[in-house]
């Protein structure tokens, strides 16, 4: 049993951004950006705490018999130790036995960090870390694209800097397939640029990347370039980009359309009552003159039937699209 005044509270489960450093930490799961960063926070910690910090790791695979304990032992000079095990999901059996023994008497001068990338070995030391109150941050894998798009609105906020929803959604498109990719993406936007990111600084920089991607269909379909739209629409899907992105791309520009639209003959309405940056409605305003309300409205309509079927009402999520996309064309400049 550990010690009671060795227990923590902390709560299992704890995001990267949220875990602080304690005797024990335990990073779990397959997640490698995650788990990078969680582990670099904690190592930030600790060199907070004492600069002159000695930091090793240990492959657990690799590792032998009485290691733990030789280098967690006390130091000649004083100074506080880091012990970061990586890949504890290929823990040799020396590993297990001797972490199991570590937790019984956790030294105040040693802060062990055990990394595992998800599985089932080890499962009795996984256990033992989290009842006795140790931390454990989680790292699940990062697979929908709402996901990505909250990651890169947090790594934005962390930064004290703001992009807007049509940017989010143009850099997850662009750079979303590798998170590593999207997050250096979001570092490189954060570092390069000023003020708000919109959705024509992430062209600048990755339009390359986004030729084929939900945006520019919209753009293309919205324009009532009916091959144009067809074509790319294709080629995206071909090259990895879903259904459900493309689909989202072409509401949002609707809803700019709509939102436009709707204060035509109004008085008393500014921009920031619309929640668009001024070039999105000086854009929409461009836009608009092909298109009737009555178009507008076929043209949601068929969005919306869409979005469902590529959700799961429909067999075939692909033609869901096209035949969107061939519906909002036919609908611009509709009376």
């Amino acid at each position: 049993m550990v010690p009671p005044s060795r227990r923590r509270t902390s709560p299992p489960g704890l995001q990267w951004d949220r875990v602080e450093l304690g005797p024990v930490v335990l990073v779990r799961g397959p997640e490698g950006l995650l788990a990078d960063r969680s582990v670099s926070r904690l190592v930030a910690q600790a060199r907070e705490v004492d600069s002159g910090v000695e930091i090793t790791r240990i492959e657990a695979a690799a590792y032998e018999s009485g290691q733990l304990e030789m280098v967690a032992s006390p130091s000649l000079f004083g100074e506080r130790r880091c012990l970061i095990i990586e890949g504890a999901e290929a823990m040799s059996d020396a590993f297990l036995t001797d972490a199991l023994a570590y937790l019984q008497a956790v030294p105040d001068d040693v802060w062990l960090i055990i990394r595992h990338n998800g599985g089932t070995r080890g499962k009795k030391l996984l256990d033992a870390i989290a009842s006795a109150g140790h931390p454990v941050v989680t790292c699940d894998p990062i697979k929908r694209d709402s996901d990505k798009a909250d990651l890169v609105r947090a790594d934005f906020a962390r930064a004290r800097r703001r992009i807007e929803p049509d940017a989010v959604q143009a850099l997850v498109e662009a750079t979303g397939n590798d998170l590593r990719e999207l997050a250096s993406a979001t570092d490189q936007l954060v570092a390069d640029t000023t003020g708000t990111v919109t959705a024509d600084t992430v062209l600048r920089y990755y339009g390359g990347r986004v030729e084929a991607t939900g945006f520019a269909v919209a753009d293309a379909a919205l324009a009532g370039r009916t091959g144009e739209a067809v074509t790319m629409l294709r080629h995206a899907v071909a090259t990895g980009t879903g259904p459900v992105p493309i689909v989202a791309a072409l509401a949002i520009k609707l809803r700019t359309l709509a939102k436009v639209a709707a204060t035509r003959g109004r008085s008393g309405v500014s921009v920031g009552d619309l929640g668009l940056a001024p070039w999105q409605v000086d854009r929409a305003r461009r836009e608009l003159g092909q298109w009737t309300p009555e178009g507008l409205a076929d043209a949601i309509t068929a969005v919306a039937a869409a979005d469902a079927e590529v959700k799961g009402l429909g067999r075939d999520p692909v033609f869901a699209v096209e035949r969107a996309v061939l519906r909002i064309t036919a609908a611009r400049g509709r009376g």
